[in-house]
């Protein structure tokens, strides 16, 4: 029984389709389908039922999905144990370089077995695509990742803060409460650009936004700079990679805060997920 089959069978198994299952592996669909047939024939049971409408595990097939799993994950820690050069650590990030982001390179290069990180500058739908796919070995996010293709786990926490024009009222406070602003004055970006953030920061927030999404954070953050009344609300390290002259920062009384993410595949091991999220630690 080869690896390649497995990883195959688990890649049909999350898509239950076998043109997408074709399309993250980079080869034929035919190629898959004779990698599925032959598994079969050894195993001696059927795994998927096909029918020109759709692909379903069987009950057997939903054994060995979480056998193939545990396989794949073994294989890669023999690999780790029997000390193979470490490869280059493909991070997707957002295309601000945080002082966290700094601090957690630093510390892949200066760990027992140092990582090369190579920071990819993806949106976050992109992002969680590219870690589904293997073109990434990790991606950062901000905000709940729901999706059943990767696998998240919380690794730190960041304060969110007001921002607001400096002719704002309350810029020059030490803290601002969010019942104390304008709900008029909020403008937040499009979801679509960042779906885990904007669900984020909609939770903390007492009431609906009263205004229409502003475009992509940029846009938010000229509209605030020019509007007296204008806020919006970024996580602190979000603000200090995309400062501007026109506006400030004002932390929130009560704090809120988002929590943050490393994603990865469902097959990295756990060791390696370990590793991230050492790097990553406060």
């Amino acid at each position: 029984m080869e690896l390649r089959a497995l990883k195959y069978f688990v890649t049909v198994a999350e898509e239950l389709h076998f043109g997408r299952a074709a399309r993250r592996l980079s080869i034929v669909q035919p190629a898959v389908s004779q990698q599925i047939s032959r598994l079969e024939r050894e195993l001696g049971v059927r795994l998927l039922e096909r029918t020109s409408r759709r692909v379903r595990l069987t009950p057997a097939g939903e054994r060995v999905l979480a056998a193939a799993r545990e396989t794949l994950a073994a294989a890669a820690r023999v690999r780790v144990a029997a000390g193979q050069p470490a490869a280059v650590l493909r991070i997707g990030v957002a295309s601000c370089v945080t002082p966290c982001l700094e601090r957690a390179v630093a510390r892949m290069h200066g760990a027992e077995r140092p990582a090369e990180p190579e920071l990819v500058d993806l949106p976050v739908t992109a992002r969680l695509d590219a870690v589904r796919d293997g073109e990434l070995d990790l991606a950062l996010v901000r905000g709940p990742v729901t999706s059943p293709a990767v696998t998240a786990v919380y690794a730190w926490s960041e304060p969110l803060h007001a921002v607001l024009a400096r002719e704002h009222p309350a810029a020059r406070e030490r803290a601002v409460g969010l019942h104390d602003l304008d709900p008029y004055g909020l403008r937040l970006p499009a979801r679509e650009g960042d779906p885990p953030l904007h669900d984020a920061i909609l939770a903390v927030l007492p009431a609906a936004p009263r205004r229409p999404p502003a475009g992509d954070i940029l846009n938010v953050l000229f509209e605030v700079g020019r509007d007296p009344g204008g806020w919006t609300l970024m996580p602190a390290e979000q603000i200090a990679g995309a400062s501007a002259e026109r506006l400030v920062q004002v932390p929130l009384d009560p704090p809120a805060i988002v929590d943050c993410h490393i994603v990865t595949s469902r097959a990295t091991p756990g060791p390696c997920v370990a590793s991230y999220l050492a790097a990553f630690a406060d």
